[in-house]
């Protein structure tokens, strides 16, 4: 059986930009998703607190992963801007995602 590892991270959307946030990644680019699933992703989730509007991402990751290679990537690049204007963002319009370390498992 592959080991699979998990990550998680918090990221941040702007206020008024829930239903747009959701929108986009209802219809994200398939070749965004090819290319999330090369890299090893096996499952990919994004949790939203209303509350706070901070989005909590959890993914399980194939010993096969090459997540830190995407940031390079046009493809990523392209999507990070396309996301820019809806979230905290660093200098190079990547999301601002605070590593969540993991606690607690069952």
């Amino acid at each position: 059986m592959e080991q699979e590892t998990v990550k998680a991270f918090r990221m941040q959307l702007k206020p008024g930009f829930e239903a747009e946030y959701k929108k986009r990644h209802d219809e994200i680019w398939p070749e965004l998703s090819q290319l999330l699933k090369e890299a090893g992703i096996t499952e990919y989730y994004i949790f939203l607190d209303e509350a706070t509007l901070a989005l909590f991402a959890f993914q399980k990751v194939g010993s096969d992963d090459t997540t830190a290679s995407l940031p390079a990537l046009p493809i990523m690049k392209k999507w990070w801007n396309h996301m820019a204007d809806i979230m905290e963002v660093n200098s190079d319009n990547s999301p601002v995602a605070i590593p969540c370390p993991e606690v607690f498992r069952l």
